[in-house]
């Protein structure tokens, strides 16, 4: 796919509403005390590529003192993909690693098997409060990768591709999109970007794959002459070029790839494509047969159904 070119149509010349399949408004949950915004799964779609979750972290501030907390907690059958735009977050998990993560860059943890991770305010920032604004993901893994070694991986900002140019802005975070490619490999075609746009820009979103949607993280655009406002995701239908017209200053989220292999269930912090794995895996959460957590295992989040 090209980059877009000055001649490109603006929203409405080649495009209807038509293209769009959904329009899913989050629902608000608490997550360590403070709120999300949950776009996946929802009651219209359970995934949109290998995508099966999508939280809007914030924008929340957190004064001196206080602090994202979200205690040691487990996860299989996915990746979890954390990508800021203000703050900081420290994530420590049962491999070992131990690092924040900072705006424009990514932490991509691949549960696999079984992973235990914790993401809290790190003493620092903690100290003197922050503003925290992000997003975090879960990826389906394929059934091929359900049961694969946990893995983590952290990518500077400097090593995500980067394109600019006629009012926008868009940073690669993971797979392949406008001829680029990032770093942040997933065993499952797919893409996902951040996209800032400023008024009157346009960004085409070409139909490379077959399942595509936009996040609108802040501002407004307009899609085949309807505007949608921030807090939207908007599902595509595959087959069309759609084209977004920013009416304000924009931020984006671009995410999608091919159709999973089948549906997958998920309760609480897993997911799978076998019922009777997730009820091994509460089991082993029951039963203390995951992995600690180094320097975070005074305290863990219990099963739901155990509290």
């Amino acid at each position: 796919m090209s980059w877009l070119t000055h001649n490109d149509p603006i929203p409405g010349d080649r495009q209807s509403c038509d293209a769009i399949e959904q329009v899913i408004v989050p629902r608000a949950r608490d997550l360590g005390g403070f709120e999300v915004r949950r776009a996946l799964p929802s009651a219209q779609r359970q995934m949109v590529g290998p995508f099966i979750f999508f939280d809007q972290m914030g924008p929340a501030q957190f004064l001196a003192g206080k602090a994202m907390d979200v205690r040691p907690h487990p996860h299989i059958g996915l990746a979890t993909v954390t990508y800021l735009f203000d703050g900081e977050i420290t994530h420590r998990d049962s491999l070992g690693s131990a690092l924040s993560i900072r705006p424009g860059e990514v932490n991509l943890m691949t549960a696999g098997r079984g992973i235990v991770h914790s993401e809290r305010t790190g003493p620092d920032v903690r100290s003197t409060g922050q503003n925290l604004f992000g997003i975090q993901s879960w990826m389906a893994l394929p059934k091929s990768h359900e049961e694969s070694a946990p893995s983590f991986a952290h990518h500077d900002v400097s090593v995500l591709p980067r394109l600019e140019g006629d009012g926008k802005r868009v940073r690669v975070i993971m797979g392949s999109l406008y001829g680029e490619t990032s770093p942040a490999t997933f065993p499952h075609d797919c893409f996902y970007a951040e996209a800032v746009l400023a008024p009157g820009a346009v960004l085409p979103l070409d139909p490379d794959y077959d399942e595509r949607a936009i996040y609108i993280a802040s501002g407004r655009i307009d899609v085949a002459g309807q505007a949608f406002e921030a807090g939207q995701l908007l599902v595509f239908k595959p087959g069309d070029r759609i084209s977004i017209l920013a009416e304000s200053n924009a931020r984006l989220m671009l995410l999608g790839g091919e159709p999973m292999d089948g549906p997958r269930h998920i309760w609480w912090n897993f997911v799978s494509s076998s019922q009777d794995r997730i009820d091994a895996a509460k089991n082993d959460w029951r039963q203390g047969r995951f992995d600690i957590v180094p320097g975070d295992d005074k305290e863990f989040i219990p099963l739901p159904e155990d509290r």
